[in-house]
C-alpha cells in the first residue's frame, strides 16, 4: 500500500512543536509531563492508520528496536556521565581554553556530546569567572564540544546511534576522520585566535591578576563511572548481531534480542549505587534532561513511522536528491531547525530507494551514508534548537552570568559567519 502524504501531518506538528513551543509558550513546555501529552495526542492518529491498514508491525518495530535502545543508550551516557565530577579553577589563558575545547572535542565521540558537555561546561565557566570577555568561549564549545566532536562513534550523536542500528559498524564512523580532524582543527583556530585577541587587546589587568590569584588545581571525582563509561562503550560496540548472530534472528528469545540494553540496564543500576551522593550534588544531576528527551522522542519514533515508508515509497520521484552534496545540505538545513536524529533516519530511508552506487553501507552508498551522518552531527550547531545539549549549555552559561545572544543573536552573529563558511569548505573537499 502507498502511504498518503498526509500522514506526515503528525510527524510535522512534532517537529513543529520542538522548534517553537520552547519559544512561544516556554513555561507550558518546559514540564514534561506536556511534552508527553504532544507525544502520545500525535501519535493516536498514527496507531490507528498502521492498525487499519495492516501495517502495525512497522510501527512496533520502530518503537522497540529504534526507540527503546535509543533512549536507553542516552540514559546509559547521561546517567553515568553525571556521577563524574570535574571541579578546579586554573588561568584562563587563551592556551588554556583552547585545551578545554579540544579536551572536550574527543570526548565527545567517547561519552557523546550531551555527556562531553555536561562534565565540562561548569569548569570552563569557572576557569574563566574572572574575564570580562567570555562569551566567545561558550559559542565554540557549544560548537566543537556539544556536535561537532561526536563525529566519530555511535556513542557520540544520537542520529548516528541511529544510523548505527539501521546498519552502519561501530568501527565505519572512523571512516569519518578527515571531516572531524579538519573541521576541528578549523574551528580550535579560529578560537585561539580570537582568544588571543581579547585576551591579549580588550582584557583589563585587574581581571587577569584575580584570575592569576584565584587558582585552584583541577580535581576529578566519581572515578568509577569512568570504568562503567568504558563498559557503555564495550556494549554498544560488542553486544551487537555482529558478534552475537543470535541477536538478530527473529525467534530469538526477548532477553537475546534486547541483551545489549540488559546489560546498559546492569551499568545503569551499578552507577546510581557505587556513586556518592555527594558527587551527583555537585553536577546538580536531576533526571529531568533525560525524562524530556524520553518524552520527547516517544512522539518522534511514533510519528515519523510512516514518514519513513512514505520516503522510502517516493524516493525514485526525488530523482534530483541523489548527489551525496545534495543530502548533505538537506540534511544539514533540517538538522539546523529540527532534531538531528530524526532528520537522519528521514534521509537514510530516502536513500534506501535510490539505486546503490559504489560501495553499500546500511542498505545505502556510502557516500550518501557519510553526507548524512556529517551534516546531521555538524549543522546541528547552527542554532540553539538543532541539538538539544546547545539549550543546556546556554542556560548553565546564562546561570553563572555569561551573557549569550538570542536565537537569533546566535544565528546571525556566530553560526551563519563562522560555522557555515567551515562546513561548506568541508563539503566541498571531502564530498
Amino acid at each position: 500500500m502507498n502511504i498518503p502524504s498526509y500522514t506526515l501531518i503528525p510527524f510535522v506538528l512534532q517537529l513543529l512543536m520542538i522548534a517553537v513551543a520552547p519559544l512561544t509558550i516556554p513555561l507550558w513546555w518546559e514540564r514534561n509531563r506536556n511534552k508527553l501529552l504532544v507525544s502520545l495526542v500525535l501519535s493516536i492518529p498514527v496507531i490507528l492508520f498502521l492498525m487499519s491498514n495492516d501495517m502495525l508491525y512497522k510501527f512496533e518495530h520502530q518503537m522497540l528496536y529504534d526507540y527503546v535502545p535509543f533512549v536507553v543508550l542516552l540514559g546509559a551516557l547521561f546517567v553515568v556521565t553525571g556521577g563524574i565530577h570535574l571541579s578546579g579553577d586554573i588561568m584562563a589563558t587563551p592556551k588554556t581554553n583552547a585545551m578545554f575545547l579540544a579536551i572536550g572535542y574527543i570526548f565527545a565521540s567517547l561519552m557523546g556530546t550531551t555527556g562531553a558537555a555536561m562534565l565540562l561546561i561548569r569548569p570552563l565557566i569557572d576557569t574563566n569567572r574572572q574575564r570580562k570577555f567570555k562569551t566567545h568561549t561558550i559559542l565554540f564549545f557549544i560548537a566543537m564540544v556539544a556536535n561537532c566532536g561526536g563525529l566519530l562513534t555511535p556513542l557520540g550523536d544520537p542520529p548516528l546511534f541511529l544510523l548505527y542500528l539501521r546498519g552502519a559498524e561501530f568501527t565505519w564512523f572512523l571512516h569519518l576522520l578527515p571531516e572531524w580532524l579538519f573541521v576541528g582543527f578549523v574551528l580550535l583556530a579560529i578560537y585561539y585566535l580570537l582568544d588571543r585577541f581579547y585576551y591579549y587587546r580588550h582584557e583589563e589587568w585587574t581581571a587577569i591578576s584575580a584570575d592569576i590569584r584565584e587558582q585552584q588545581p583541577i580535581r576529578i571525582t566519581g572515578w568509577g563511572n569512568i570504568v562503567l563509561l568504558l563498559g557503555v562503550v564495550l556494549s554498544v560496540a560488542f553486544v551487537n548481531s555482529q558478534y552475537i548472530p543470535l541477536m538478530g534472528q527473529t525467534d530469538a528469545p526477548v532477553y537475546v534480542k534486547f541483551l545489549r540494553e540488559i546489560v546498559l540496564g546492569v551499568i545503569i543500576t551499578l552507577s546510581f549505587v557505587l556513586t556518592p551522593k555527594s558527587v551527583r550534588e555537585a553536577n546538580r544531576f536531576t533526571l529531568m534532561p533525560i525524562l524530556e528527551v524520553a518524552a520527547v522522542f516517544v512522539g518522534i519514533f511514533a510519528t515519523m513511522t510512516p514518514a519513513m515508508i512514505y520516503l522510502n515509497q517516493h524516493s525514485s520521484d526525488m530523482g534530483s536528491l541523489s548527489d551525496p552534496s545534495h543530502f548533505y545540505y538537506f540534511t544539514g538545513v533540517l538538522s539546523s531547525f529540527l532534531d538531528n536524529a530524526p532528520t537522519a533516519l528521514a534521509f537514510h530511508s530516502l536513500a534506501e530507494g535510490l539505486p546503490l552506487v559504489g560501495v553499500q553501507v546500511a542498505g545505502i552508498s556510502e557516500s550518501i551514508l557519510k553526507a548524512i551522518a556529517t551534516a546531521a552531527v555538524f549543522f546541528g550547531a547552527m542554532t540553539y534548537i538543532g541539538h538539544g545539549p546547545n539549550f543546556m549549555v546556554k542556560a548553565i552559561a546564562e546561570e553563572n552570568r555569561v551573557p549569550m545572544p538570542s536565537f537569533f543573536g546566535y544565528i546571525f552573529k556566530f553560526s551563519l559567519f563562522v560555522l557555515l563558511p567551515v562546513y561548506i569548505i568541508t563539503e566541498r573537499i571531502f564530498m
